[in-house]
């Protein structure tokens, strides 16, 4: 079993410092410090953004091949470290172990896909002769680098969403600082480590912990060109607001809805369901929180359900068996069991789970929750789940719209023509048929509407966030208004001493 650290450090302009432990890293599980990090005061971020700014010339000069050796190089690392960030993962963040495993495989994915674009950042020749005024005019664009970037990541996935921003900076050539998650920072600074193997440039990364509080200059320093902002909605939105001029990325909150329309595989349905509401206890901003279940089929389904969350194991996320570990931690369990005991009070009714002992909260799946109540109107991210009922399909679409937010959405249908219809009229930034909303594949583009936030990740899209259009115009003269160029009498001869022009001697 692999062990962690007594201490990691930061990474300041590609160099690992330990100027403290101050910041400790609990096992989620257990609830002790399992290590320690050192954390980065409002000094030594100045210092990164200024490191990085120095190095913004020298990373666009580096050729595609040249960066794609640097993330080739990391697919490679990571793959030989998989035990130890799977481990990392599973304590820092009390992930179950075959999730944290799983996580560890799209870090390589995401890594091994920006390889791949690299060397892929085209640009276009475009006629500009639209009209007889543009007449002998040529266009053409290319991408550019858009400089430093500033990179704030979140606890829940603190492997893969951090590789969501540094691999789409390293594929196109802009440096970054980058501020892991107090609660979860082991993933970035692994990822810090392997960086520091490689031949960036200096001040190419670096990857700083700190506090909220002492990290305002990832927000409002006009020496970054973009934010890009992983988490929670109130903070995200917050941060655009004092972000200046730079470009701004959100990827925020969800309550995703999934529709089970009368056609479908009960079965099949209901197994992706429990997987999407409750695996890693829920805390995904797309996980399954509404459940809308058509009317003929609505009891058999419920049963279903309820039947396989009551069988789900909740434990030590380091046992194999455990498929809900803890809460990131015993306050955000408090307050989802409140959210609970309201809807309880205002007449839901709880079908399973309920309970909670610390930060493990059961898998829970209520009914009749009415609107207003937190645990529909918000995000729940953690291990519960509403159901509802339907029986006119264009109905059950207008309640999946019915929410501030707008991230995924999931239909099980065998209609062709109501999945086209769903992609048509949903607000959501992604629409999934015959599966929940908790699905990803790390090179598509990802990102909501709405209070879910802006912009989108999946490393092409990234990679044009972080790239400016650049164009190039030329204007050609008629071949009749270009003088000849004047012909010597005879050639010049090659200078005195020296090969001739054809690798003679002179």
């Amino acid at each position: 079993m692999p062990s962690l650290k007594a201490a990691y450090p930061l990474y300041l302009a590609n160099e690992a410092l330990t100027p403290n432990q101050d910041l400790e890293v609990t096992d989620k599980y257990t609830g002790k410090v399992a290590t320690r990090v050192a954390m980065a005061d409002a000094a030594t971020i100045d210092r990164a953004i200024g490191e990085a700014v120095k190095a913004t010339e020298p990373m666009a000069r580096m050729a595609a091949y040249e960066r794609q050796a640097v993330l080739a190089h990391c697919v490679k690392r990571f793959q030989e470290r998989a035990d130890e960030l799977a481990y990392a993962l599973c304590i820092e963040a009390g992930k179950p172990i075959r999730d944290s495993r799983g996580e560890v495989t799209r870090l390589i994915d995401t890594f091994r896909i920006a390889a791949e674009e690299s060397v892929r950042m085209t640009g276009e020749v475009q006629p500009l002769d639209i009209s007889a005024r543009a007449k002998g005019y040529q266009g053409m664009w290319k991408r550019v680098p858009i400089g430093p970037c500033s990179f704030i990541s979140p606890f829940n996935f603190p492997l893969n969403l951090a590789a969501h921003k540094i691999a789409p900076a390293l594929a196109v050539g802009c440096p970054f600082v980058m501020k892991p998650a107090s609660r979860t920072p082991l993933g970035a600074l692994i990822i810090g480590e392997v960086l520091a193997e490689t031949d960036l440039p200096k001040g190419a990364f670096s990857i700083l912990p700190a506090t909220r509080d002492g990290s305002d200059l990832f927000t409002t320093d006009d020496r970054l060109k973009l934010l890009s902002f992983t988490g929670s909605p109130d903070v995200g939105w917050a941060l655009k607001a004092k972000s200046g001029k730079k470009k701004v990325v959100l990827e925020l909150g969800g309550n995703a809805a999934v529709i089970v329309d009368r056609d479908s595989d009960l079965e099949d349905a209901a197994e992706r369901i429990i997987f999407g509401a409750f695996y890693q206890s829920g805390q995904s901003c797309i996980g399954v929180q509404r459940i809308l279940i058509h009317d003929e089929i609505y009891g058999p389904m419920r049963d279903l359900l309820v039947k396989k969350a009551r069988a789900l194991i909740c434990g030590d996320p380091r046992e194999e068996t455990t498929f809900i570990g803890p809460m990131i931690d015993e306050k955000e369990a408090t307050r989802l069991e409140g959210w609970i005991n309201e809807a309880r009070a205002a007449g839901a009714t709880v079908l399973c789970g309920g309970n909670r002992a610390g930060a493990m909260l059961d898998a829970t799946l209520l009914e009749g929750v009415g609107r207003g109540l937190k645990i529909r109107e918000e995000e729940a991210f953690g291990p519960v789940a509403i159901l509802s009922r339907f029986s006119d399909f264009e109905a059950a679409l207008a309640e999946v719209n019915d929410s501030k937010f707008g991230l995924q959405a999931g239909i099980f249908t065998r209609d062709i023509h109501k999945a086209m219809r769903a992609w048509d009229v949903l607000e959501v930034g992604g629409i999934l048929i015959g599966d929940v909303p908790s699905y990803r594949v790390d090179n598509m583009p990802y990102g909501g509407v709405k209070d879910s936030g802006l912009g989108r990740e999946g490393v092409k899209f990234a990679m044009e966030d972080m790239t400016e259009i650049r164009n190039l115009v030329i204007r050609q003269r008629p071949v009749e208004a270009v003088p000849a160029p004047a012909q010597p009498s005879s050639p010049p001869s090659p200078p005195s001493g020296r090969t001739g022009w054809f690798g003679r001697k002179a």
